[in-house]
């Protein structure tokens, strides 16, 4: 047994002195390595890039939140660039799967439609996205018509088809919101509808990568399970009833339907849009997201649900 009465620590050399520089820098790479390590982890089991997707997202959100508090006109703003994106991403996706959806006439006819739900009312909304269909329709026959070889029948059906699936579901879905933030207090709803889906996602991430073992959806999703829905429904419930007293000035149990509505269109949304990939065969829309994909892999739960919180919105305010 040794007789020294000092301490147990760290060597004397180097006790009672600053860091080195050389230190500090070991210290950050350990840091650094640590932190790595635990992203690979988390990554690896919820299919993100949690770093990126987080600021990515927070960026996304304060933008949506200074559009609808601040000035509703950037809103649509926002949603031209969103909409413009989401069917460029759509319509180069499709032609994976050897479907030729013109690219031009469906950013067209999408960023023509968000200023006239604004503007112009439900009637000039169905017009404009009627209009808008049909431009697809006839920009692709042209397309054919002087393609060589020229398309068969069928295929010209299937795209011009397909051509007009994209324009209802990117286009006049994302109108839907536009068309909401245009009435008196409906910048409220609409703010409260993404916060909703935000809450769905953030629980169902939670609480799925903590305690999710029994997956629901396994041949479209296969990261998604029971758990991390049931986190998902408790967030959007408790964050409903909040939003509905605060933001909607409604009764609480407003907000429980409020909250267990966008549960099931969000849920329901990002399950479609993961069939629609899978049928296609690629992972996401596009890479221009870190951590997210494209953007029409943030919309995919955002669009339907915007349909469900005008109907809600009709139900209980309008």
């Amino acid at each position: 047994m040794s007789d020294d009465p000092r301490p147990a620590g760290p060597p004397p050399s180097r006790r009672g002195r600053p860091l080195s520089r050389a230190d500090i820098q070991a210290q950050v790479r350990a840091r650094k390595e640590q932190f790595d390590e635990a992203n690979e982890k988390i990554t690896a089991r919820s299919g993100r890039n949690l770093v990126s997707a987080i600021l990515i997202g927070v960026v996304l959100a304060g933008v949506m939140v200074l559009s609808l508090v601040v000035f509703k006109q950037i809103f649509m703003v926002l949603a031209v660039v969103l909409v413009a994106f989401g069917t460029l991403e759509l319509a180069t996706a499709l032609r994976h799967a050897g479907i030729h959806v013109p690219r031009v006439a469906s950013m067209i006819a999408g960023v023509a439609l968000v200023p006239a739900s604004y503007y112009l009312g439900a009637p000039g909304q169905w017009l404009v996205a009627l209009g808008g269909m049909l431009l697809v329709a006839l920009w692709r026959l042209v397309e054919a018509a002087v393609s060589r070889p020229r398309p068969t029948a069928r295929a010209l059906l299937r795209d011009i088809g397909a051509g007009t699936f994209v324009q209802v579901y990117v286009s006049f879905l994302g109108s839907i919101a536009v068309f909401l933030v245009a009435k008196d207090g409906g910048q409220w709803w609409v703010l409260s509808f993404i916060v909703t889906v935000v809450l769905v996602d953030v629980g169902a991430y939670a609480s799925g990568l903590n305690f999710g073992k029994h997956p629901m959806a396994p041949t479209i999703s296969p990261k998604k399970t029971w758990e991390g829905l049931a986190g998902a429904a408790l967030a959007a419930l408790i964050g409903g009833v909040l939003l509905a007293i605060f933001a909607l000035h409604q009764p609480w149990w407003v907000g429980l339907i409020f909250g267990a509505v966008i549960t099931f269109t969000a849920t329901v949304g990002d399950l479609c849009e993961s069939l629609l990939k899978r049928d296609i065969g690629i992972k996401d829309m596009s890479t221009w997201l870190p951590g997210h994909g494209g953007f029409l892999d943030r919309l995919d739960s955002i669009l339907p649900s915007a349909a469900a919180a005008y109907v809600l919105w009709v139900i209980f305010a309008s």
